[in-house]
C-alpha cells in the first residue's frame, strides 16, 4: 500500500491541474443534483422484533382506519388570562378550527376536544389530537403550512395555539456556531506551521470535501429518507477528520522537504508513509461507524453510514486532492514569518520541543503519572453509573418552540402523562371470549396506581382485537413511566394464561422506551467487537500483543470518563448554565453507543500516529525509554495540534438548539481531550516506560502468522533511499508554476 500511496501523491502532484478539474466537475455535478431535490428527513424511532413494534404491526392490520403508523399532531388551544374554552366565543372558535383541521392536507381524522374529553377540568387548556393518513416523513410542507395557517387563527381570535406531535417536529437546522471551531482550527494550523499556506491547505481540502460530503448526502435523501440529524453529525465528524488527515500528510511533507527532497518526492513520500497512517486510520473510523447498522435502528444506521461516507471523502480527498494543491504550492508552503522565537529554536536544534520535555518528565515518574491519571479517569468516570437512557420528544423540545410550549401546556392542563398515553393492544383471536378479556385488560390497567385514566375498549371489524388507550400518571420519559410499561406486560401473561388472550403496549412512549432498552443491551456487545478489532488491527500494526491490550484499555477509560462527563452535565444538571443546558433528563439512548464508535476511531487515529514512531526508532536499536522520547519528538506536536482542531470543531457544535446535537458535541469533545492528552500523551508513555523491552514482543508464531501491514512505510522508506533517483525524482516539476 506504501508503493500504492508513493505514485499517487506523485501522480497527484505532477497532473495537479487535472486533479483539481476532476475533482470541482465532481462537486459541481453533485451540487446541482442536490439543489434540484428536496430531500426529506425524519426523526421516527423504530426497532423490530420488540413488542411495541410488533403490537402496531398487527394495528395497522387490523385498524386500518385508524392509521397506526401515520404521523400524529396535538394542537393545544389556551383561552386567554381569566377565560375558559368552554365559553360561547371560544368554544365557536375552537370548533371551528377543529374543522379546518379536519380539512387540512393529507389529515385523517381530529379529535374535537369537546367530544373526546381534552378540555381541562378548569377549562382554561384542551387540545385537538390529528392523525395524518401518511407516516411521519411522508408528511408535506403543504400539511405543515396548514397547521401553521390553522394556529395563525386562532391566534388571531385570542387564542394561544400551540403544536407538538411527530408531524411538527423540529427541523434540524445548521448552527453557524461551528464557524467558531474552524476559526480555532485555523488558528492552531497557523500556530503549528507558522505559514499561512501550510495552515490554508488543511482547512481548503476539509472544507471541500465536507461540502461534497454534505451535498452528497442531501442528493441521497432525495431517493431514501435519513435522519435528521445525519448531515449535522457527517459534517462534525467529517470536517474534523479532514483537517486532522491533512494535518498528518502535511507535517510529514514539511519534513521531507527539511531532509532535501524535491517537493514532487516530498509529496510522494508523504503520502507513502503519513498517507498510509491515514488510511487505516480512517479505515477503523469507517468501520466502527458503519458497524452501528448492525444494531437495526434506523436512525443509528443513518448516522453512522453518513458520517462513515464523510471520513470516507476525507480520506480520498486527503491522498488525492491535497498533494495536487501542494503541487499548486511550491515552496511557499515553507516559507512564512509567522513563526515564533521558539519555534525557529526548535527547528535549528537549539531546544528541545515541548512534547520531548513532556515524554522526559513522564519517564521520570512513570508510576505516580500512571495512578494519577488513572484515578482522574475513573473520578470523572463516577457520574456513568447512574447513567439513564432515553429518547427525545417533545419534551427535550427547544425551549420557547411550539413544541416544547405545548408540552409545558398539556402538563399544566392535563398532567404530565397526556403528553405520552400508552396505547393497549389485546389480542383476542385465540380467545374464547374477546369481549371478556377485553374488559379484564381495562380493570387490570385501572388496577394501577400511576395510571390516571382508561378509555374503553375498541375493536377491530372482526371483534377479536382490542385497543385501549391507556395515560400514565407521570412524564414519558420517567422511571416511573418505564416501570409502569415493565408492569403492565408483567401482568399480561397472567391476562394470558386466563383468557388466552395477548396484551401488548405500544404507542410512541413505549416504543421509545423498547428502543432504549435494545440500545442498552447492545451497548456492552458493541464495546466488546470494538475493542476486540483494536486489539487485532493493533496487533497487525504495532507487532506486540501488550501495547494493543494498553490501547484498548485506555480506550475504555478515556469513554468511561466521556459518559460520566455528558451524565454530570446533561443528567444531572451539573455546569448546565455554562454550557446552556435548558433541561436536563435522560441521556439521549443513541448517544453512548454512538460515541463508542466514533470515540474508538479517534483513539485509533493518535495511537497510530504516536505509537509507529516509537516502534520505529525501537526496530532501528534505540532502547524503549529512547523510542518514547523519539516518538514524541517527532509526533506530540502535530498530535497536539490535531487534538485542538478536532476538540475545537466539536466544541462549535455545543452550543447548537438540537439537545442530541450539544450533546454530542460536547461529549466528543470532551473525548477527544481526554484520549488524547490524558491516556495518550500521558498514560501511554508512563506504561511504556514499566513494560520496556516487554512492551514489543510476539510470540514468534503469531509473528509469522500475522501480515506486515507497515502502516508507518517502512519498506518504501528503505527501498527508496537505495534509489539513486530518490532525491530528485525522475520527473521534475518546476514547484511554484503551474
Amino acid at each position: 500500500m506504501a508503493t500504492f500511496l508513493y505514485r499517487l501523491g506523485r501522480f497527484s502532484f505532477q497532473r495537479r491541474r487535472l486533479v483539481l478539474a476532476l475533482w470541482i466537475a465532481v462537486l459541481a455535478v453533485v451540487g446541482v443534483g442536490a439543489a434540484g431535490v428536496s430531500g426529506k428527513t425524519t426523526d421516527t424511532f423504530s426497532i423490530a422484533g420488540t413488542q411495541s413494534q410488533e403490537a402496531l404491526d398487527l394495528l395497522k392490520g387490523e385498524f386500518a382506519q385508524a392509521s397506526a403508523d401515520g404521523a400524529t399532531a396535538r394542537v393545544v388551544f389556551e383561552a386567554p388570562g381569566g377565560e375558559k374554552l368552554t365559553s360561547g366565543a371560544h368554544k365557536a372558535e375552537v370548533e371551528s378550527l377543529v374543522a379546518g383541521l379536519g380539512k387540512a392536507h393529507q389529515v385523517k381524522a381530529v379529535a374535537d376536544p369537546y367530544t373526546s374529553g381534552t378540555v381541562s377540568e378548569d377549562g382554561t387548556i384542551g387540545y385537538a389530537q390529528v392523525t395524518y393518513e401518511v407516516a411521519d416523513a411522508d408528511v408535506g410542507d403543504r400539511a405543515r403550512a396548514d397547521l401553521e395557517d390553522i394556529a395563525a387563527q386562532g391566534e388571531r381570535a385570542g387564542l394561544a395555539v400551540s403544536m407538538g406531535g411527530s408531524a411538527v417536529a423540529e427541523e434540524a437546522h445548521q448552527s453557524t456556531t461551528e464557524l467558531i471551531g474552524i476559526l480555532i482550527a485555523a488558528v492552531v494550523l497557523v500556530i503549528t506551521f507558522g505559514s499561512l499556506v501550510a495552515a490554508g491547505l488543511p482547512l481548503l481540502t476539509a472544507l471541500f470535501g465536507v461540502g461534497l460530503a454534505i451535498l452528497s448526502i442531501t442528493l441521497a435523501s432525495s431517493v431514501i429518507d435519513l435522519s435528521s440529524n445525519t448531515s449535522t453529525l457527517a459534517l462534525m465528524l467529517g470536517l474534523a477528520v479532514a483537517i486532522d488527515y491533512a494535518l498528518f500528510i502535511v507535517s510529514r511533507y514539511l519534513g521531507e522537504l527539511r531532509a532535501g527532497h524535491t517537493p514532487e518526492e516530498a509529496a510522494g513520500r508523504a503520502l507513502g508513509t503519513a498517507g498510509s497512517a491515514v488510511v487505516f486510520a480512517g479505515l477503523t473510523v469507517v468501520i466502527a461507524l458503519a458497524g452501528l447498522s448492525v444494531i437495526g435502528i434506523k436512525i443509528l444506521t443513518d448516522i453512522g453510514i453518513g458520517a462513515a461516507f464523510a471520513v470516507v471523502v476525507a480520506v480520498v480527498i486527503a491522498l488525492t486532492l491535497l498533494p495536487a494543491m501542494l503541487g499548486f504550492a511550491g515552496n511557499r508552503i515553507t516559507t512564512g514569518k509567522l513563526k515564533s522565537r521558539r519555534m525557529r529554536a526548535v527547528e535549528r536544534a537549539e531546544r528541545e520541543p515541548m512534547g520531548v520535555r513532556w515524554s522526559t518528565f513522564v519517564l521520570r515518574n512513570p508510576v505516580k503519572v500512571l495512578v494519577t491519571s488513572v484515578a482522574g479517569l475513573l473520578l470523572l468516570a463516577t457520574p456513568a453509573l447512574s447513567l439513564e437512557l432515553g429518547m427525545p420528544s417533545d419534551e427535550s423540545a427547544t425551549p420557547g418552540s411550539s413544541q416544547r410550549i405545548a408540552y409545558d401546556t398539556i402538563t399544566d392542563g392535563f398532567g404530565p402523562g397526556y403528553n405520552g398515553p400508552l396505547s393497549i393492544v389485546v389480542d383476542a383471536r385465540d380467545s374464547a371470549d374477546p369481549k371478556a378479556a377485553a374488559d379484564q385488560a381495562v380493570a387490570l390497567l385501572d388496577g394501577f396506581p400511576d395510571v390516571a385514566s382508561v378509555s374503553p375498549a375498541a375493536f377491530n371489524e372482526s371483534g377479536d382485537v382490542a385497543l385501549i388507550r391507556a395515560v400514565p400518571g407521570s412524564g414519558p420519559s420517567s422511571e416511573q413511566t418505564i416501570d409502569l410499561v415493565s408492569d403492565i406486560r408483567d401482568r399480561g401473561a397472567a391476562l394470558r394464561d386466563d383468557t388466552g388472550a395477548e396484551l401488548m403496549v405500544t404507542g410512541t412512549t413505549a416504543l421509545n422506551i423498547d428502543i432504549s432498552g435494545k440500545l442498552s443491551d447492545a451497548m456492552i456487545p458493541y464495546l466488546c467487537v470494538v475493542v476486540g478489532l483494536a486489539l487485532v488491527l493493533l496487533m497487525l500494526v504495532f507487532r506486540s500483543i501488550l501495547v494493543p491490550l494498553k490501547a484498548a484499555a485506555g480506550f475504555l477509560l478515556s469513554i468511561l470518563a466521556t459518559l460520566g462527563v455528558v451524565v454530570a452535565v446533561f443528567q444531572k444538571g451539573w455546569f448546565a448554565d455554562i454550557f446552556g443546558v435548558d433541561q436536563t433528563g435522560p441521556i439521549v439512548s443513541i448517544l453512548p453507543i454512538f460515541m463508542i464508535g466514533v470515540v474508538f476511531g479517534l483513539a485509533m487515529d493518535y495511537q497510530v500516529f504516536l505509537v509507529t514512531r516509537m516502534r520505529e526508532e525501537y526496530v532501528h536499536g534505540a532502547e524503549p525509554k529512547e523510542a518514547v522520547v523519539a516518538g514524541f519528538r517527532h509526533g506530540a506536536r502535530v498530535v497536539t495540534a490535531a487534538a485542538a482542531i478536532m476538540i475545537a470543531v466539536f466544541s462549535g457544535f455545543i452550543f447548537s438548539d438540537t439537545a442530541i446535537i450539544k450533546s454530542m458535541g460536547l461529549g466528543l469533545a470532551a473525548a477527544v481531550l481526554l484520549d488524547a492528552f490524558v491516556v495518550r500523551m500521558t498514560i501511554v508513555p508512563a506504561v511504556m516506560a514499566l513494560l520496556g523491552h516487554r512492551a514489543w514482543s510476539l510470540p514468534g508464531r503469531l509473528d509469522r502468522l500475522l501480515p506486515d501491514v507497515d502502516v508507518e512505510g517502512e519498506k518504501l522508506r528503505h527501498l527508496l533511499d537505495k534509489s539513486p533517483r530518490s532525491a530528485t525524482g525522475p520527473e521534475r516539476v518546476p514547484v511554484g508554476k503551474g
